[in-house]
């Protein structure tokens, strides 16, 4: 058995801190699974998303934290925003790799500010209007929250990246990040139901969520692969998206399966669900404290 899907014991309560790391891009390929553009912008998407997401979740959650009396919460809170901020941080740094090496991201990432800087951002016209804003606000977030958590726990896993030879260091950041999003994968639900225990805001914001986030990733998957510049000569079959690349990808282990997708997703929409039930806490732990990147920024 792979040292990454053995048995933990529970580490028991975790105290949420944001982590220094240190990512080296310098001799990160444009194709960093290789041989395979496509499952590279498949998961190259997260970086187009991720830096203005998580600077809207730390907004959000440092609006919502003057309102948080629970102090366990509270501390989460605090723990989530560090966690995130981080992440947008380093997320930004293979966008920036990426626009040096002839892959301009800022047209997609330019319209990501703009959702979720305008559209969704803060609503200061009164103050009962305000407070079901950021409510409302902190339902979508628990939605990605779990799609993330999802996410994070199936990298953890998934040992066809690792025989697919990925890049390390992108290895690295996608389990250091997907490792930080299972340990802090109850924090916007415990939000969520501390402002809202109603199911009807929690059940209709994740339905509005998924597809939309289905929608935006298929859009960030033809913009990486109409732009990459080392595609620009390949054929049609190779620059188009196809369904036929998603299912090679899931038979070689380097994308997760529809069907395991779908089952994590109808969960959420249970009465009984909480994100506690998702993923290993001791296993996400257990990376975090052998993450290179991690070691690096500790030298």
């Amino acid at each position: 058995m792979n040292e990454r899907n053995a048995v933990a014991s529970d580490p028991g309560e975790v105290m949420l801190q944001a982590r220094n790391v240190k990512f080296d891009w310098s001799d990160l390929p444009m194709h960093w699974v290789p041989g395979d553009p496509y499952t590279t912008h498949v998961l190259n998407v997260l970086h187009l998303l991720l830096p203005a997401g998580e600077h809207w979740f730390v907004d959000t959650f440092k609006e919502a934290l003057p309102y948080i009396d629970d102090e366990k919460l509270r501390d989460d809170v605090i723990g989530f925003i560090g966690q995130e901020a981080v992440h947008a941080e380093a997320h930004t740094g293979v966008l920036v790799h990426l626009q040096n090496n002839g892959l301009d991201p800022t047209p997609f990432t330019d319209q990501m500010e703009w959702a979720f800087g305008k559209v969704l951002g803060s609503d200061s016209v009164t103050s009962l209007r305000s407070k079901n804003n950021l409510v409302e606000r902190l339902a979508l977030i628990a939605a990605i929250e779990h799609v993330t958590a999802f996410l994070g726990d199936w990298v953890l896993n998934a040992d066809g990246l690792d025989r697919a030879g990925i890049h390390p260091t992108m290895l690295d950041l996608l389990r250091w990040h997907g490792a930080e999003e299972v340990e802090h994968r109850s924090v916007a639900y415990d939000t969520l139901r501390y402002f809202d225990k109603r199911e009807v805001r929690r059940l209709r914001t994740f339905v509005v969520v998924v597809p939309l986030m289905g929608y935006i990733w298929m859009r960030g998957i033809i913009f990486l692969m109409k732009n990459d510049p080392e595609l620009q000569s390949a054929p049609k079959s190779v620059r188009k998206p196809r369904s036929a690349l998603w299912r090679r990808s899931v038979r070689r282990g380097t994308l997760p399966a529809l069907t395991h997708v779908g089952r994590s997703m109808s969960r959420y929409l249970k009465k009984s669900y909480h994100p506690s039930q998702e993923g290993s806490t001791a296993q996400a732990v257990r990376y975090l404290a052998s993450s290179p990147a991690a070691q690096a920024a500790a030298r």
